[in-house]
């Protein structure tokens, strides 16, 4: 058996080793060889996926019942999702939203589509939608993956918000975003919001004097399009946070997809999960914070 570890061990490496090396090659390669453009038949099918998603979930809330994915399960199956959500777990999905029970094509582009779930102990739903609401401090609750996040205007429950993303994999890669956000209250213990990147550019040379974005869709195509859908419904003691999340990037260069193609789709799935864990500890690290505050206002003299 421990034999068996380290070689698993010295395949798993060199799988990772492997792609490193391709993603660097390309990198490196002259001449803009990763750079591709977000062509017109790769939107369209794109913004007819988020379409068909859109409608999934309407029919989903103004059915009043399984609000959070895990109830659609089968009752076990169901049973063990919260079970394991209870413990401190993630629960995450990957999902694909059909077209009459038909996959959707996207030429020259990749669409990835995740769900995930997570459950914070302790926390009412008010407490959730102020941490998720305060997007001035998002750099901060979600660093290092946002570097910078400000709200750039704000009519109730809709935003409009600055985001920059940052991401390492072999290559260091910074996006600037513009959200449109807006949040439903449906009840007193459920809550949920809508939000699209409504502006996407890539950043060359950030941080630098010649620090410039590319125009949009004209760039290396590793992210051009967002759509997230957010829900929370407070029971059980806590609040479960689902979030789910259809992005587009550009498709893999033809005859690396073995090799670069699963390095490149576990990005999403590893963004979403990190997105889910900071929430929870960000929602948490703000009650005490709360709590601190409180208990030193009690105990200042008058």
């Amino acid at each position: 058996m421990r034999h068996l570890k380290v070689i698993s061990g010295i395949a798993w490496s060199f799988s990772i080793f492997s792609r490193a090396i391709a993603l660097a090659w390309l990198a490196a390669l002259p001449g803009g060889a990763l750079a591709a453009s977000l062509k017109p038949e790769t939107r369209a099918a794109f913004e007819r996926y988020v379409q068909l998603t859109d409608q999934r979930n309407a029919a989903e809330l103004s059915a009043n019942h399984k609000f959070l994915w895990i109830d659609s399960l089968d009752p076990l199956a169901r049973q063990n999702a919260y079970q394991s959500l209870d413990a401190g777990a993630l629960e995450i999905s990957q999902r694909e939203t059909l077209n009459e029970g038909k996959p959707i094509s996207c030429p020259n582009g990749l669409i990835h589509h995740w769900i995930g779930l997570i459950f914070v102990r302790g926390v009412t739903l008010d407490e959730v939608l102020h941490t998720l609401q305060d997007y001035n401090h998002h750099a901060v609750y979600y660093g290092p993956d946002v570097q910078q996040s400000r709200i750039e205007s704000r009519d109730g429950a809709h935003f409009r918000v600055f985001m920059r993303f940052r991401r390492t994999e072999v290559i260091t890669v910074v996006i600037d975003t513009v959200n449109d956000i807006q949040y439903f209250r449906d009840s007193p213990d459920r809550a949920r919001s809508r939000s699209s990147a409504i502006r996407v550019n890539e950043v060359e040379n950030p941080g630098a004097r010649n620090e410039r974005e590319d125009p949009a869709g004209q760039d290396d195509g590793f992210l051009w399009g967002m759509e997230t859908w957010w829900r929370m419904e407070e029971k059980n003691g806590g609040v479960y946070i689902q979030s789910e999340v259809v992005s587009l990037t550009r498709d893999i260069p033809s005859g690396l997809g073995w090799l670069v193609g699963p390095f490149v789709n576990s990005i999403p799935k590893e963004s979403l999960t990190f997105t889910l864990q900071a929430t929870r500890r960000a929602v948490l690290s703000a009650k005490l914070s709360g709590e601190i505050a409180a208990a030193g206002e009690q105990v200042s003299p008058d």
